[in-house]
């Protein structure tokens, strides 16, 4: 019991969908409002206002009634409907809120039992057709890079820690009987199997997509190989973890990208569990050899991974600021994220990437390394600062290679390993003197005597791919999922 109240109280109910399952709980059992109120000292008025998903319950309400319906509290409070009419039930009533359906000016449908469920099936594809017909291209460049900028804020007002998902993450593990050290394959199976789903490996699995999964089936398909630099364990989780959280189809660009992080937070916090990451962290903090690489070799799981995982709890389990980096060769950010001060080059919105960070940061300087797969840990004195950084070229990564670089200001520098460093680089970016501008004698021995060919970015001129999944191929995906459906 005390484990559902600290669900309760800290990650809150999903009204429409607790609403549905009370009901559900209650005709299951031949009650009416007014017996169940009578169990729970209720008026039928209020406990109709709950499974309408209009009233939130009170914790103490939530035991008594799933006490009087002689069920478990976490029976109540799962995020799946109970059936295809409750899902039917909750799909409506969020496309009755879309701004597509709002526009029609139509006065609020309300669905009761005597209305039949193959016209609630109409109503609802109607619904979802009505909102694709309307739907414009995702986002513009420039209002993706906004979405970024914003969600990037919103990380670092937390410190990239979110306890609901780390939470997430440790009941799935719990549920599975995981007692430590590396996710093994079986172990994954049984977490994905604890919440209803299987795993399927496809070759033919579209390419427009990491992962699909079948929800008549409740079938995750994958491919056996890695995708985008994700492992099949991590796409597994990813995939998992949107049906854990309660995502719902994307709003827009902005909430897309929030659920995918989300996601990706989820799939981290389960292949490093917070449990056994930080006491190891702790510990190697303790003898001032905190290491980016020691979290791979003891989860075995990619480098970027690991670092990420070091962004989300390093902050707010041991205090130490820090910011990561995603970069290519040529210095082009793909990801960054930062709480300790460093000013990374940006756009106009706030953007990061797709800016260029300066040659002299480690994430590009790891390139010129004799060896660019080991880390290189170097000191950047900068505006802003002085950090230590390590970067290292992800072998995961293709073969044009990214460098994955955490860094953390030099009072910090104590911690990690490598901190003996000699290698020291002055930075003053966003001066054009620094690395933007050729030095002056070059520039005047070759200026007007040289003519690039710039190679052709005709992703400039595009909007980005339009759907509420951004490039997914509806026809692909369909397509694949009626060619498995007799698996």
């Amino acid at each position: 019991m005390e484990e559902s109240r600290k669900l309760v109280e800290t990650e809150g109910l999903d009204l429409a969908m607790f609403g549905q399952r009370l009901r559900h709980a209650r005709r299951a059992r031949g009650l009416t409002l007014a017996d169940l109120g009578a169990k729970v000292g209720r008026t039928p008025s209020v406990l109709s206002l709950i499974e309408n998903g209009k009233r939130e319950p009170r914790l103490s309400l939530v035991e008594q009634l799933a006490s009087a319906l002689g069920v478990p509290v976490s029976e109540l409070l799962k995020k799946q409907p109970p059936s295809r009419r409750a899902q039917l039930e909750i799909a409506l009533e969020q496309a009755q809120r879309d701004s597509s359906y709002t526009a029609l000016g139509l006065p609020e449908l309300r669905v009761g039992t005597r209305v039949p469920t193959d016209v609630l099936e109409h109503l609802v594809a109607l619904a979802g057709e009505l909102r694709a017909q309307r739907a414009k291209p995702t986002a513009t460049p420039e209002e993706a890079r906004t979405a970024n900028a914003a969600l990037r804020g919103s990380q670092r007002e937390r410190d990239n820690y979110f306890a609901p998902l780390e939470r997430a993450a440790a009941a799935a593990l719990a549920k599975a009987g995981y007692a430590g050290g590396a996710l093994t394959q079986g172990m994954l199976l049984s977490v994905v199997a604890g919440h209803g789903f299987s795993v399927r490996f496809a070759a033919d699995l579209p390419r427009s997509v990491r992962s699909l999964t079948d929800l008549r089936a409740n079938r995750i398909y994958v491919k056996q190989e890695p995708v985008g630099g994700h492992s099949p364990r991590t796409v597994i989780l990813q995939a998992l973890g949107h049906f854990l959280l309660g995502h719902g189809t994307p709003r827009d660009f902005a909430d897309f990208l929030r659920q995918r992080v989300e996601a990706n937070y989820f799939a981290g916090a389960v292949l490093i569990p917070e449990q056994a990451a930080v006491p190891f962290l702790s510990s190697a903090k303790d003898r001032r050899d905190l290491a980016v690489e020691d979290l791979v070799d003891v989860f075995s799981v990619s480098y970027e991974m690991a670092a990420h995982r070091v962004t989300n709890l390093i902050t707010h389990h041991l205090g130490v600021p820090c910011h990561f980096v995603k970069n290519d060769a040529s210095g082009v950010i793909y990801k960054a994220y930062q709480n300790d001060g460093v000013v990374f080059p940006a756009d106009g919105t706030g953007a990061i990437e797709g800016q260029r960070m300066c040659r002299q940061w480690s994430g590009r300087q790891v390139f010129t390394a004799e060896d660019r797969y080991s880390p290189f840990y170097q000191y950047s004195d900068t505006p802003s600062g002085t950090y230590f950084c390590v970067a290292q070229v992800d072998p995961g990564s293709g073969d044009a290679g990214y460098s994955i670089t955490l860094g953390v200001p030099f009072d910090h520098s104590r911690w990690f390993r490598g901190r003996e460093s000699k290698i020291r680089t002055r930075s003053r970016c966003p001066d054009g003197d620094c690395c933007q501008r050729a030095p002056a004698t070059l520039a005047e021995r070759w200026d007007g005597m040289a003519w690039p060919s710039a190679r052709a970015h005709s992703h400039v001129l595009s909007v980005l791919p339009s759907g509420a999944f951004p490039g997914v191929d509806d026809v692909d995906i369909y397509e694949f999922l009626d060619r498995h459906s007799g698996d």
